[in-house]
């Protein structure tokens, strides 16, 4: 009779740490798909901006339309991007875009000294922290809940229950060039 309660406890005690696991993997998998919210959030902000600018720069420069289509084209990729890596890309593809129209900027005092188009380069630079700053924390959700899906014996229930890992959201240049030396030439 003693041996069926210990087989007995034995088997709650495991079912009690299968439940456990579960439950942390759940916990840390909703914590990845608010970071991910969170982004989102920032990216729709920053979306919301460009045609704003562009519109701004339209009026000084009109004759400029390749870069303008070309910003205008970015942001519509942006917005239909639906994963972290193709979001990536695309962010990084606008970034680039918008580096073109604010160096065009340049060439046009008038523009570079209205009040509306500063005031939404100020935005665009605000925003564009916000998204570091919720890059970094999904980042790190992302790396917390993989890990806890690839530690044993989690591992088997991430499996079991279909636990599936997460893309990091990264820069378009990937860690390489990210990583590499700045090349500084001053010939």
């Amino acid at each position: 009779m003693g041996a069926i309660w210990i087989i007995l406890g034995a088997i709650g005690a495991l079912v009690l740490a299968i439940i456990a696991i579960y439950n942390r993997l759940v916990g840390l998998r909703q914590t990845v798909n608010q970071a991910w919210s969170d982004i989102e959030v920032q990216l729709k902000q920053r979306q919301d901006l460009v045609p704003q600018l562009v519109n701004t720069v339209k009026g000084y420069a009109a004759h400029e339309k390749e870069t303008l289509n070309e910003v205008v084209a970015a942001r519509n990729t942006a917005v239909a991007a639906n994963s972290p890596n193709t979001q990536a890309m695309a962010e990084g593809m606008l970034t680039q875009a918008l580096g073109k129209l604010f160096a065009l900027a340049e060439a046009y005092p008038d523009l570079k000294a209205n009040e509306n188009f500063l005031q939404l380069q100020d935005q665009l630079a605000d925003v564009e922290n916000k998204i570091a700053a919720a890059r970094r924390f999904y980042n790190n959700s992302a790396q917390e809940y993989n890990t806890g899906r690839e530690q044993f014996p989690a591992n088997l229930i991430a499996g079991t229950f279909n636990f599936e890992p997460r893309e990091y959201f990264e820069a378009l240049e990937g860690r390489e060039a990210l990583e590499s030396p700045v090349e500084v030439d001053f010939s």
